[in-house]
């Protein structure tokens, strides 16, 4: 199950990179992110798709930074992906919103807590765009072969799975390997999230803290096993400033050296 996101082959021989910045703190900061990384997926030849969201929704204050919401948000988005000639993708949160997006951004993607949402999975679905689902923290691997049979039934076969890890007692998350292998045998294609992958949900209080030096290290040790057809890592050139999961965004400056090896483990294992 292969198909194409502008130039972008999902599920082909090549891997794919998502990454942006968590959420899009302001206009000029994100066109700073996305000129950045595309200089440097550019350099590594690598396949980009630019992602920022436009509302971080389930924050864990009331008090937290969200974004400047979804038709700002979405304009934004679809000037720099006009301008750069770069694929976007963006969350969505509500059918509604699926509406909206897909008006302007090429791909769409389901947040973890809503992954199983009927309505919005078929509002997605018959988006026309393809859908970047990730699992939720909450599922067994298995588990997604429902999610793609709801995505089917609805019309849609350019979908793909993202693992992002699972609960780990409280304000933590482990991530088992052995999933990437046992998603890929249900026929879609797989994406890992690194950097979300380390977060420890709220386990600042009352923000979201993380581990972002694990993130190239499962990032690596996902892209080992062969499984996965992208790897969606969140960049921020000072996370120590991110308005929005800073402890778990890789360093914009750090972001050559992580994709140089990835790179290497990619061709490593094909060439086994």
């Amino acid at each position: 199950m292969s198909f194409y996101i502008q130039s972008v082959e999902i599920g082909g021989p090549r891997p794919f990179y998502l990454l942006g910045p968590c959420s899009l703190e302001c206009e000029s900061f994100v066109w700073e992110m996305a000129r950045s990384i595309k200089s440097i997926a550019e350099k590594m030849d690598v396949p980009l798709i630019f992602k920022a969201s436009y509302d971080k929704a389930n924050r864990t204050s009331v008090t937290s930074f969200r974004g400047p919401g979804v038709k700002e948000g979405c304009r934004i988005l679809a000037e720099i992906g006009k301008e750069l000639n770069l694929p976007i993708v963006t969350d969505v949160h509500t059918a509604q919103e699926a509406e909206i997006a897909a008006e302007y951004v090429d791909l769409l993607q389901i947040p973890a807590f809503l992954c199983r949402q009927t309505d919005l999975l078929e509002a997605c679905a018959k988006s026309g765009r393809a859908v970047n689902i990730k699992k939720g923290q909450f599922l067994a691997p298995w588990d997604t072969v429902n999610i793609a049979e709801k995505m089917r039934a609805f019309g849609c076969d350019r979908f793909m799975m993202c693992e992002r890890g699972t609960t780990f007692g409280y304000n933590n998350l482990v991530v088992d390997m052995r999933s990437l292998y046992w998603m890929k045998q249900e026929g879609f294609p797989v994406v890992f999230d690194a950097t979300h992958a380390v977060q420890r949900p709220g386990g600042l209080g009352g923000t979201t803290g993380g581990d972002s030096e694990l993130a190239p290290v499962l990032a690596s040790a996902a892209m080992a096993t062969g499984s996965v057809d992208g790897v969606f890592m969140e960049v921020h050139k000072d996370p120590s400033k991110a308005l929005s999961d800073g402890p778990n965004q890789i360093p914009l400056h750090l972001l050559e050296g992580v994709l140089k090896r990835l790179q290497a483990i990619h061709q490593a294992v094909r060439s086994c």
